[in-house]
């Protein structure tokens, strides 16, 4: 009669240490990622030659047919948020069409300067 213990069976490679990198590794990207809304529109920006980077934070976009969007909202509403923005050295950055007509620009410009906006950074793709 054998009152010897039964053989064991080895023991598994624990997964542990790999579920808490993984969850590190999530948490780290969660922390370090800027999350951005989509664009309202699809825009094409005119091309020129770039000497840095745009500054502002708060974006106007305009398609080639003129309509505005900003903050989820669009047309004259759009004007309206920016305003509750503008104050003493505002600056904005104009995401335009390239197909945009100039007189609507400008009248654009114009409605961005009685908004309070003292600087419009327009985007621009390298050429």
């Amino acid at each position: 009669m054998d009152l010897s213990d039964a053989p064991r069976r080895p023991r598994a490679e624990s997964i542990v240490p790999m579920i808490n990198v993984v969850f590190l590794l999530l948490i780290f990207f969660l922390m370090t990622s800027r999350l951005a809304q989509p664009d309202p529109f699809e825009v094409t920006p005119p091309e020129a030659a770039l000497d840095r980077a745009p500054e502002a934070e708060a974006t106007l976009y305009v398609d080639k047919s003129g309509r505005l969007s900003f903050d989820g909202v669009e047309g004259e509403a759009a004007l309206a948020r920016l305003a509750t923005l503008s104050g003493q050295d505002a600056v904005i950055q104009l995401r335009a069409d390239a197909a945009l007509e100039a007189a609507k620009a400008a009248a654009l410009l114009a409605d961005l300067a009685a908004a309070g906006f003292a600087r419009v950074e327009l985007v621009v793709s390298p050429k």
